[in-house]
């Protein structure tokens, strides 16, 4: 796990969800991938998003990603990101194509580009209930 930073909220886990969590807890990214129709999925939900179908399974994946769209945020984003503040929020692409929004982490003297490669980064919550998952440059 990364000690880079702690990151004030910890999510709510549901049902649905926790497979998610306490992979991103063991520093593993998990995602939902379809037995009827093989698409991955992202964020868990208990069917499908592609065909319906309620046949999900858990799979580990390495968490590779490409950078898709970022903002540089100079003031928090809400009063309890004020400790993480300047933050830079982005979106990214998984290898598996699915899309998620995160932040990143160790780019201050570094420029960002569109496709540029990520790597998964675990940031555990102030009270260490959940880990976030962030990325790097790779």
């Amino acid at each position: 796990m990364s000690d880079v930073l702690k990151a004030p909220l910890a999510p709510k886990k549901t049902p649905t969800s926790a497979p998610f969590w306490d992979g991103l807890a063991e520093g593993r990214v998990l995602l939902q991938q379809c037995e009827a129709c093989n698409q991955w999925v992202f964020y868990p939900r208990p069917r499908c998003s592609h065909c319906l179908a309620p046949a999900l399974l858990w799979k580990p994946v390495s968490g590779a990603a490409t950078l898709t769209s970022w903002t540089h945020c100079p003031r928090p984003t809400a009063p309890p990101f004020e400790a993480l503040a300047p933050q830079t929020l982005a979106v990214v692409t998984l290898q598996e194509g699915v899309r998620m929004s995160t932040f990143l982490l160790e780019t201050a003297d570094r420029p960002l580009t569109l496709g540029m490669a990520l790597a998964p980064r675990f940031v555990p919550t102030e009270d260490d209930s959940a880990v976030l998952l962030a990325f790097a440059p790779a």
